[in-house]
């Protein structure tokens, strides 16, 4: 599978609206991605994108002229994830909130039919860099109390727990876990989510292109 990691733009808040009504049935109101995205925020949203081959774009492409076609290979290192919403379809998100060198992961969902394929892992390793990237020196995150198959995620790239918020989830006033990293920046941390970012990678074979995030 092709899987493209990028900001989230304007045109993808349908699409993720949708994630979130499928994710987050009990969620009210939907967050303000749109907002969010037009005042600059702190909030920042990265998305996964399944890129698909539109008709009309290949039969564009085959009655290009053929030094267009050279042309256009030989930008293709180059491409920064500026294609259209028509030929990419929305399958994951996530959000971060970041202030005074603390990140905190706001949200993160998958759709259902492309769940245990290794993108919410992605998700997670694209969020966690870019908040390296952000000079977060750590990161934290809620989990509902029951959700043992997330928790076990975070504790892969180094979460641990360090609080209950009670009552947290407003659907069934379940509890939230607390989870939090230790010092993103120190050797022995960096060591293991490389390693780990590596794994996922050789085990999904996920073609991922992370382009300005």
């Amino acid at each position: 599978m092709r899987c493209a990691m990028r900001p989230m733009r304007i045109e993808d808040v349908p699409q993720a609206n949708e994630i979130d009504r499928e994710c987050f049935p009990a969620q009210w109101p939907l967050p303000s991605y749109k907002k969010d995205i037009l005042f600059g925020r702190p909030t920042h949203y990265l998305v996964a994108c399944e890129e698909r081959a539109n008709n009309a774009v290949e039969q564009t492409k085959q009655s290009e002229p053929m030094l267009s076609q050279l042309l256009r290979k030989l930008r293709r290192p180059f491409y920064t994830a500026e294609a259209s919403a028509s030929n990419q379809r929305i399958i994951g998100l996530v959000g971060l909130w970041i202030m005074a060198g603390e990140a905190h992961i706001t949200t993160i969902g998958v759709r259902e039919a492309y769940r245990r394929r290794g993108i919410g892992e992605l998700l997670l390793i694209s969020v966690m860099e870019l908040a390296f990237m952000r000079h977060a020196q750590l990161v934290t995150l809620e989990v509902r109390s029951s959700n043992s198959a997330a928790q076990a995620l975070y504790e892969k790239y180094g979460f641990t727990k360090a609080g209950v918020r009670q009552g947290y989830y407003t659907d069934n006033r379940e509890d939230a876990l607390i989870m939090t990293t230790d010092t993103m920046v120190s050797d022995s941390f960096q060591s293991r989510f490389q390693r780990q970012k590596k794994a996922h990678a050789e085990r999904w074979g996920i073609d991922q292109h992370q382009i300005n995030i």
